[in-house]
């Protein structure tokens, strides 16, 4: 996945408070096997999409609206060898129970996987995590409002995340419909090489991963996701997923009222 875009108990000028709201898109390789969104049979009380070659996961929820994502890192100086990350949002959501996420990070080698940055809600606390020199996870609380990450750090100026944090602002004070927020998703607008992150690519690379949608032959945006807990439990879950050229595969979308685990 290379762009979460959240909000963190937003307060719209209208309508209800919202404990988290969280758009996001997965690009990988058309090739990689992976299935959308559902219950998992061997752990029914986590929603996610799986990544059929290591078992994890990108992004996904539980019936208690615990939630985590993860997303890998662009750079020069990333490490690019270890775990999948997709172990450290599945591992968290099957088998942690109700305890803090910050007790689940403590137990984490974050040397053993490449570089990351992750969310990790526990229904009290939203918590962004990432690797450091050593083994040691660094942790922080997410302040309340409005944030992204792509493949930079939380709240990095990429142009897709300034864009997306910008138009997320604008979704939360209207009806917080899905469409609209697969469309803002959908975004492919260029981006000026004057404000282009530098990642270590090619140029011609970077021009086109900047967009928040992703469209390249063999490895592009493969899943668009919505998830809204509101104040008082109600929990929403939308996506849509995509083969190459953005052309549509399925889309799946469940609601329920969660149940606190703490």
């Amino acid at each position: 996945m290379c762009l979460v875009l959240f909000a963190r108990r937003a307060r719209p000028t209208r309508g209800a408070p919202v404990e988290l709201a969280v758009l996001a898109n997965r690009d990988e390789l058309f090739a990689r096997p992976s299935a959308a969104s559902g219950f998992w049979a061997d752990a029914p009380h986590v929603l996610a999409g799986r990544d059929l070659e290591k078992g994890g996961t990108w992004l996904g929820v539980t019936h208690a609206a615990r939630f985590a994502c993860v997303t890998n890192v662009r750079a020069p100086s990333a490490r690019r060898a270890g775990r999948s990350r997709g172990a450290l949002v599945a591992d968290y959501l099957v088998a942690h129970g109700g305890a803090p996420a910050r007790d689940y990070l403590r137990t984490l080698d974050g040397a053993e996987y490449p570089s990351f940055n992750a969310l990790f809600f526990d229904g009290e606390e939203l918590v962004y995590a990432r690797d450091g020199e050593g083994p040691a996870v660094r942790c922080e609380a997410v302040a309340d409002g409005v944030h992204g990450v792509s493949n930079g750090r939380l709240d990095d100026p990429w142009p897709k995340v300034v864009r997306g944090v910008a138009r997320l602002t604008e979704w939360l004070e209207g009806p917080m419909d899905p469409e609209a927020a697969f469309e803002l998703l959908a975004d492919r607008e260029a981006v000026e090489d004057g404000e282009l992150p530098r990642t270590g690519v090619p140029v011609e690379l970077e021009r086109a991963l900047a967009p928040a949608f992703v469209a390249l032959p063999g490895y592009g945006t493969r899943a668009s996701t919505v998830v809204v807990l509101r104040e008082g439990g109600a929990l929403s879950f939308a996506e849509r997923t995509y083969g190459e050229g953005g052309r549509v595969l399925s889309e799946r979308r469940e609601s329920w009222r969660a149940a606190p685990t703490r």
